[in-house]
């Protein structure tokens, strides 16, 4: 159903090397949504990626630093619009559901709506895929809250207020664990919707690497963790240290109060250094911590300033 509002919609589409599947990515989104703006920003590509965008009708924009996160932090500074759609150009994802989680972002006054795959073919959403998708959504949700179920879905839509406060600080595929993080840290509203996923089409393949690009997000969820639970952190890294100081030094101290002899001196300044170490990590937690609160605040003050989607 088409979404029945007057608020300006744009598709962007953050494409490398998609010239066989992207035309028909733009004319399923033109039909699906006609009154949006379709942009695809292209990344370097080598085949006829930005030529078929642009015969398809799509307006075609390019970003020269390599990796899809470049790509997604240029598109949401240029493009201005009520409602964003991201979505993957390489025809996986399902157009036709494209008006009902518009639909959903307005009439339930969200700033996050994310198209869940849903598929039973095992070369579209291959099994490492899947794998890799639950173990880090499972890892994020336990970290920063259990809010959805798909992290790494490229099909999403947003509100004006989530893209313009959005930092955009990845560089690669590790964009969506930064997009979800992001909404969960601010609390805001957000939902899921099941869409169906699709293989590609033939001589179309994926760019993602299972295994790279898996330990890019993990690299990423534990700068998260840093960047956005300091205190946690720290304090966990501290009482690591000080267990371990505590193991060596805990002989030593029973030996000294039997004996009035330090026998193994080395390991007592080992040990107490460990702990002088470890209480530093704890003190570091907590003024990060007070930190990070202050730059949530003023990221809270930038997503407030402007107005939550809905029909005018």
């Amino acid at each position: 159903m088409e979404p029945t509002t007057d608020l300006k919609i744009a598709v962007l589409i953050p494409c490398y090397n998609e010239g066989k599947p992207i035309a028909n990515v733009v004319r399923e989104f033109r039909a699906a949504l006609p009154d949006a703006d379709i942009y695809v920003y292209d990344n370097n590509s080598t085949d006829n990626t930005v030529e078929a965008a642009r015969d398809a009708g799509a307006i075609v924009r390019t970003e020269a630093q390599q990796g899809k996160g470049n790509v997604v932090r240029r598109m949401f500074a240029d493009v201005d619009a009520d409602i964003y759609v991201m979505v993957d150009g390489d025809n996986t994802y399902e157009a036709q559901a494209a008006p009902d989680l518009v639909n959903k972002l307005i009439n339930e006054t969200l700033d996050m709506v994310s198209g869940c795959r849903v598929t039973d073919i095992q070369e579209a959403y291959r099994p490492g895929h899947r794998f890799g998708n639950w173990m880090l959504t499972s890892l994020v949700a336990g970290i920063f809250g259990n809010r959805t179920k798909d992290m790494l879905t490229g099909y999403r839509v947003f509100s004006r207020r989530f893209v313009k406060s959005f930092p955009a600080l990845s560089r690669g595929f590790e964009i969506e664990t930064e997009l979800t993080v992001h909404a969960l840290e601010l609390r805001m509203p957000i939902a899921d919707v099941d869409t169906v996923y699709v293989d590609r089409l033939p001589g179309s393949d994926s760019k993602l690497n299972t295994i790279r690009d898996g330990l890019r997000i993990l690299k990423m969820i534990v700068l998260l963790v840093k960047e956005e639970r300091p205190f946690a952190l720290f304090c966990g890294i501290g009482g690591v240290l000080g267990l371990i100081s505590l193991l060596l030094g805990g002989p030593i101290v029973s030996e000294f109060l039997q004996t009035g002899l330090v026998p193994r001196f080395p390991t007592a300044i080992l040990a107490s250094a460990i702990m002088v170490i470890a209480v530093l990590a704890v003190m570091s937690g907590l003024i990060l911590d007070t930190v990070t609160l202050g730059r949530r605040e003023m990221k809270r003050m930038s997503y407030l300033a402007l107005p939550a989607p809905s029909r005018r």
